[in-house]
């Protein structure tokens, strides 16, 4: 079972730094209706979802599959709330490293045998 669509709906609305408004013109509602499909007041349909995940410019399985933990990781320390981006692993970023570097010789080598 998705667990509350209407909520990564509006995650994924505020990640792109689009409105209420915006998505309730592109669908042809008003505000407060498009308010209500957030809030889960009006259910939301297939057909919903898939013109909201358009508007998104996202599929619509990633929508149902957002979790704003993988993009954000909220704390609260002596009642500061932060949000903190969470970095690539260092392996990963080695490896893109290494790659690019890689890459970078490859260039290089190309650019010497095309000058010959």
């Amino acid at each position: 079972m998705i667990q509350q669509p209407e909520i990564k709906i509006k995650q994924i609305r505020e990640l792109k730094n689009l409105t209420q408004e915006h998505i309730a013109n592109q669908l042809g509602l008003s505000v407060r209706a498009y308010s209500k499909i957030e809030t889960g007041e009006t259910q939301l349909t297939i057909n919903r979802l898939n013109e909201i995940s358009k508007i998104l410019g996202i599929d619509p399985i990633e929508v149902l599959g957002f979790d704003e933990r993988q993009i954000f990781n909220n704390c609260k320390q002596d009642g500061y709330i932060g949000i903190n981006h969470i970095s690539a692993s260092e392996k990963l970023v080695q490896q893109y490293e290494e790659t690019i570097q890689s890459l970078k010789e490859q260039i290089l080598l190309l650019k010497l045998l095309m000058d010959k």
